[in-house]
């Protein structure tokens, strides 16, 4: 210290800006927060680990598709008395056992013999030839793809091709589970009534 300065000699005070003031009082905040987070991240989360297994049974991979099998004639059997039966819409209480749940729709027997069913129509004293694809086939499933083809005389009937699905239910039985057009209705273009002209 220089001889001239007395220590003892009273200064002024020099002004800092206010955030200087302020600047460790920040500083000691933000790092008690930053404490507070890790400690809650790490001590307070309840939350079990993801690594613990839920179970100690190993699981069924059921993304795996089952074997292919031959379509059961059992199968092929019940996919044509349903068409000769719900698809006609003749002798119903026999096409009642024929229909999947999907298709009945928690219907009952009553309700399914009013003919007010989930299943597509179609003359079937028409058809002249009902050729049938196999998509696939598996022990407990099936999809098939049918072509209603009309005899030449039918007149005003065109054929058309419907995918029905089948199912074995629990008691070993095949039903068809659903029965629905291949093709799509044409929407038609704009016209006078739909704003098109």
């Amino acid at each position: 210290m220089s001889a001239d300065v007395d220590i003892f000699q009273r200064r002024e005070r020099v002004k800092k800006p206010g955030w200087r003031k302020a600047l460790p009082w920040l500083v000691g905040a933000a790092v008690v927060i930053a404490v507070a987070v890790v400690i809650a991240v790490k001590y307070a989360n309840t939350g079990e680990s993801l690594e613990t297994p839920l179970s100690t049974v190993a699981a069924d991979d059921r993304s795996k598709v089952p074997k292919t099998a031959k379509l059961d004639p059992e199968a092929r059997r019940v996919a044509r008395d349903f068409i000769n039966t719900a698809v006609a819409r003749k002798n119903l209480r026999a096409a009642y056992p024929l229909a999947g749940p999907m298709i009945r729709q928690g219907q009952t027997l009553e309700e399914w013999m009013t003919g007010n069913i989930a299943v597509i129509p179609y003359p079937v004293d028409a058809i002249d030839y009902a050729p049938m694809k196999i998509d696939f086939s598996y022990p407990r499933e099936a999809q098939i793809e049918v072509a209603l083809l009309p005899k030449d005389s039918a007149k005003g009937v065109k054929s058309q091709l419907f995918i029905a699905s089948l199912v074995k239910n629990k008691q070993g039985q095949w039903q068809v589970n659903s029965w629905v057009p291949r093709t799509s209705i044409p929407v038609p273009s704009g016209s006078e009534n739909n704003g098109g002209g």
